[in-house]
């Protein structure tokens, strides 16, 4: 791939072009086919054209001054410690052979190569300039000096120099030239191979990577690129062609037009007898012309007023239904207003019975807490007579007793009240235990009564949600804004009446699921969770606006719809970066027809409906967004069910149908009043099951207070018994003491309880009374209310009577009026008919006055006006121009033959530049052929080579070139071994595999030419045994290749090389940071 002589195919390096696509073919060991023997270069010289002679470096990176370098012609070893300037001798051969910074790995800029404290870096290279690859030999001589100067701003200038000393350019673009010719590029990884590069291509892991590297190493790449830059370039010819095309059209166009004025030489005279003749034809053309527009509009005339008895019909077919339906209404209104009267009257009455129940009400407590007082009164005294009556008794049976018969009967008694005590004891805990039991159920009743409660409330709301939405379905048969809410149209009219005063700066718009339209019916309830509650709300421009929109909410309103405050903007946001864009399945925004952009706007902004899937199969929905690889952009998807998918949940709809996208009214309407029919049955079952629960909870809270009750008289029983068996347990020895006191007090007690029963005997009967008045007033208040119940009870059906005659009389009337202005409209059209066919006439007749002045017989002519008037005019002008320019006949011949001349002259150059682009075509189809079988011989060379340089360690390997997907795959097996047991070089040990590196890169130098080869620190992984396996081939190689030059950069001493004339070794000081680096030359011959 080299002009040198060479193993290369191809004797001519390609320049500087541009990638193109390129053939998909896999290359195998079995497949690709080997040459037969390595070829061997064909001299024994020494490299004449290209190699580097010497190399100076001064304040470059951290050394004050290195070299001259004087390097052999063949092998050159520069042998150094880390830090001895290696690697600044090749990053310095890179930069002043036009590299770029980042190309070195040592610097992203070229100001960082100057030392610390100089004002510029100066490098100095020289190339031999001898034999027949030569570069303008007469004028640079046998060496071409190249002198680099960096600046500290990082600005870099050139002076190339002849053998001579003298500056022959400046220019970048004579040494881009230079390098050309001499097939250098600093650029190619086999050409300089950097220590950071080699580091990076040894640890390389890609099989990409490596890929890339064979295809930079051939030029294939460049090749690749100049293959795009003439596809680009025929792209640039055809657009020529293009315009040359245009410019052809012009200059036919203008050869015609001499052309004409060249034969109207000839024909004047015939151009005026022409020009009579068709303006004859032209005058009639034009009376032929009106005659057929009129007969049109006289036919549509004559249909239009046949058909006016259809709308007169209509119109008087909806005003008696208009008619009948006020009546109707009227009649149903004074039903209605009837009732309401009687509900009026009877209301204060109602009052003046409830103010007289709650006042005989209070008189009634009043009374009962007296009866109370009386009787607890009663009690006290009943009960303080009996301990006086049992003192006095006791006393006097303790003094008449004189015997111990009296303490044995006591003794009896305080048993026997024992035994009965503890009966009572297990009495009371028994009952305890039925109360218990009787609690538990009465509040497991109420629980569940409570919960149905709960449920029949909800059932309830759900019923007048239906209803309510099933008057609002039925409105909007006429009115789809119903669906919304039946005071939606008002509240419109009333934004469309502010908007007309000026109190909105932008009409608000709203709302939203009215202004949207569906492109698939089927997934109204999808659209519809997912856009909730922003399908009922509102947009305004500004806060101004929403608070004037709040104040008329308010008006008309009951329950006021979201207001969201946005910018009006006058296009559709640009969501193609973030949209979600599936091939099957739409977005809400694709799937919506959406003619106002704010509208569209405020979705995007609020809902983000550009990232929301529609998948009308649940399934397939949480296949897309929970599989492995979910649409990019897409947030979440809905199914025609309404399910909500995410990529980690699932949400299922609260809803089973679309309430206000759906198109099918009456479907809808049957809908609900199925659901309101269910909803009645329920509610049926739900009064069932609350009457019987009630029903429970009365048995439950009977048997509760019946124990209760019995639990009571146990205990007071009980506590008898207690005091009993405690007076008897304190009972003493009687004493004798005076009866006289505690008589005169039975007597005053006996006294007070007859004063006191008189008392209480008068407050019952007061009690009695004033209970049988409450009871009356109660019960008449009761009356009085049913029977305001019922009257309102019958108003609710003429109320949905009197609601269902509006609607229908607004539906008459809408109909009325719709037919009226269709009526109106028809008999304007009628109106503008006749008078444009009246207009038509009297034209006609002034046409044909005139046609007749012209020509007196008419003339049948079959062209229109519009072709006979552009020929009228064309042939004026020929006749104008022509008598303008009759006398200089000499000039409109030479102005044709100049325009003929310009037309064959572009038509030839259209023609040849077609030509060119046929046989470009026709070029690089053979050549991408050509390129593709160099590529296929390539790799086969490359794993050839390969596979020899392994076998002289005894490795065996092989290379897999994938050039569809540009891949390059190496496995190599250490020793002997079965070729399947081939390992990837990841596998290898450090030392393995930088000499399987080295093998490769050496296969690649026996495919590629360059007059130079630099290797910097190429050995730094390996053993002592690959290393000498590595030099040896390397060495062979050089052997083989006197014509080349070889650089290896190495901080090994390199002291075991062999003897040979080839061979120089440049060795560097050690590095001292405070003196400026040395370098001392060694020839070992």
């Amino acid at each position: 791939m080299s002009k040198r002589k060479s193993s290369a195919i191809n004797g001519n390096p390609p320049k500087r072009i541009k990638p193109v696509a390129e053939d998909s073919s896999v290359d195998s060991d079995q497949d690709d086919p080997l040459p037969g023997n390595q070829v061997q270069c064909s001299g024994e010289g020494v490299g004449d054209a290209g190699i580097v002679e010497s190399i100076t470096l001064k304040n470059f990176m951290c050394h004050s001054l290195l070299g001259p370098f004087a390097f052999g012609p063949n092998v050159n070893f520069v042998v150094g410690n880390n830090g001895s300037g290696k690697s600044a001798v090749l990053t310095a051969l890179i930069v002043a052979l036009g590299g770029k910074a980042q190309a070195t790995n040592r610097g992203s800029s070229l100001k960082g190569f100057v030392k610390e404290g100089e004002s510029s870096a100066d490098v100095s290279v020289t190339l031999r300039n001898k034999g027949r690859d030569a570069y303008k030999p007469e004028v640079y001589g046998t060496a071409i000096t190249i002198d680099l100067r960096i600046t500290r701003e990082g600005m870099r200038t050139y002076k190339l120099k002849s053998r001579s000393g003298q500056i022959v350019s400046t220019k970048k673009e004579e040494l881009i030239a230079i390098l050309d010719n001499f097939n250098i590029q600093v650029n190619n990884p086999v050409s300089v191979l950097t220590q950071e590069m080699s580091k990076y291509f040894l640890h390389s892991k890609g099989e990409g990577d490596k890929y890339k590297f064979f295809m930079k190493a051939t030029q294939l790449e460049q090749m690749r690129e100049d293959f795009v830059y003439i596809k680009t370039t025929k792209h640039v010819t055809e657009d020529k062609v293009g315009q040359h095309s245009e410019c052809l059209k012009d200059l036919k166009r203008k050869y015609h037009e001499k052309e004409d004025r060249y034969k109207s030489l000839a024909s004047l005279d015939e151009m005026h007898t022409k020009l009579e003749e068709l303006r004859k034809q032209m005058a009639w053309a034009l009376v032929m012309e009106l005659e057929k527009e009129l007969e049109p509009m006289k036919q549509k005339l004559q249909i239009d007023r046949k058909s006016t008895e259809k709308y007169d019909e209509k119109v008087e077919e909806w005003k008696n239904k208009v008619e009948q339906a006020e009546m109707k209404y009227r009649q149903i209104q004074e039903q209605l207003e009837g009732i309401t009267q009687q509900v009026h009257e009877l209301q204060p009455k109602c009052a003046e019975l409830k103010a007289e129940a709650q006042r005989c009400n209070t008189n009634l407590k009043s009374s009962e807490v007296t009866v109370h007082r009386c009787n607890a009164n009663l009690k006290d005294l009943q009960r303080d007579k009996a301990q006086l009556s049992l003192r006095i008794n006791d006393l006097k049976l303790s003094i008449s007793q004189t015997t111990g018969v009296e303490s044995q009967a006591r003794a009896e008694r305080m048993e026997q009240i024992k035994a009965e005590l503890e009966s009572l004891s297990h009495q009371t805990s028994t009952l305890c235990q039925q109360i218990d039991q009787y609690q538990n159920a009465s509040s497991r009743v109420k629980e569940e009564q409570e919960k149905m409660r709960r449920e029949h409330i909800t059932l309830q709301n759900t019923l007048a949600a239906s209803k309510r939405d099933l008057r609002n379905m039925e409105s909007s048969r006429t009115n789809r804004l119903r669906r919304f809410g039946e005071h939606m149209p008002a509240l419109l009219n009333a934004i469309e009446e502010a908007h007309r005063r000026g109190e909105f700066k932008h009409k608000p718009r709203g709302p939203l699921g009215h202004l949207i339209n569906l492109r698939d019916p089927e997934m109204a309830l999808a659209v519809e969770v997912c856009l909730k509650g922003q399908l009922q709300a509102f947009i305004c421009d500004n806060h101004d606006d929403e608070r004037v929109l709040q104040g008329l909410m308010a008006r008309v309103l009951q329950r006021r719809p979201t207001i969201i405050t946005s910018q009006f903007l006058p296009y559709v946001h640009d969501t193609r970066r973030r949209a979600v864009n599936h091939p099957q399945y739409p977005s809400v925004l694709q799937a919506l027809e959406i003619e106002d952009p704010v509208v569209a706007n405020c979705l995007i902004d609020q809902r983000g409906i550009e990232c929301i899937l529609l998948i009308k199969n649940r399934t397939e929905a949480r296949r897309v967004m929970q599989g492995a690889r979910p649409p990019q952009n897409c947030a979440q998807a809905f199914s025609v069910e309404g399910d909500q998918i995410f990529t980690n949940r699932v949400y299922t709809a609260d809803q089973n149908r679309a309430n206000f996208l759906s198109r099918d009214v009456e479907e809808e309407i049957r809908h609900l009043t199925r659901e309101i029919e269910n909803n009645q049955a329920q509610e049926a079952r739900f009064q069932q099951q609350m009457t019987r629960l009630d029903e429970e909870i009365r048995q439950n809270e009977t048997l509760l207070r019946r124990a209760q009750r019995e639990q009571k008289t146990a205990e007071e029983n009980a506590r008898k018994l207690q005091r009993e068996l405690t007076d008897l347990q304190n009972v003493e020895e009687p004493q004798s003491e005076d009866l006289k006191p505690l008589e005169e007090d039975l007597e005053e007690i006996v006294t007070k309880i007859s004063s006191k029963r008189a008392e209480y005997d008068n407050a019952r009967t007061q009690m009695a009374e004033l209970k049988a008045s409450y009871e009356k007033a109660e019960q008449e208040y009761k009356q009085h209310k049913e029977r305001i119940s019922t009257i309102a009870e019958e108003a609710d059906p003429v109320k949905e009577e009197l609601n269902k005659t509006d609607q229908d009389l607004m539906k008459c009337k809408h109909h009325k009026k719709h037919y009226e202005e269709k009526r109106s409209a028809h008999l304007q059209t009628i109106q503008a008919l006749e008078t444009n066919v009246t207009s038509k006439e009297q034209a006609i007749e002034t046409s044909v006055a005139k046609a007749t002045e012209i020509s007196s017989e008419r003339l049948e002519v079959r062209r229109t006006a519009r072709s006979l008037d552009s020929e009228i005019n064309r042939l004026k002008v020929k006749i104008t121009t022509q008598q303008e320019q009759q006398g200089d006949r000499e000039e409109v011949v030479r102005q044709y033959q100049e325009a003929l001349g310009n037309y064959k002259s572009m038509a030839q150059q259209v023609k040849n530049l077609n030509t060119f682009i046929r046989c470009l075509e026709t070029v690089m189809t053979e050549r991408l052929q050509v390129y593709a079988e160099l590529r296929r011989f390539l790799s086969a060379r490359c794993k050839y080579y390969f596979n020899s340089m392994l076998a002289q360690r005894g490795y065996t390997g092989s290379m897999t070139f994938d050039h569809k997907n540009e891949t390059l795959s190496i496995s190599v097996q250490p020793g002997q071994g079965n070729k399947a047991d081939l390992s990837d070089m990841r596998s290898l040990s450090g030392g393995e595999r930088s000499f399987s590196t080295v093998c490769f890169v050496l296969s690649l130098w026996a495919i590629t030419e360059a007059p130079f080869r630099c290797l910097d620190e190429f050995d730094v992984y390996m053993d002592m045994v690959n290393r000498r396996i590595s030099m040896d081939m390397m060495l062979k190689v050089a052997d083989g290749q006197r014509y080349r030059q070889f650089i290896f950069l190495t901080p090994q001493s390199m002291g075991n090389l062999p003897v040979s004339k080839i061979i120089r070794i440049l060795r560097l000081k050690d590095p001292d940071r405070g003196q400026n680096n040395t370098e001392r030359n060694e020839n070992d011959d």
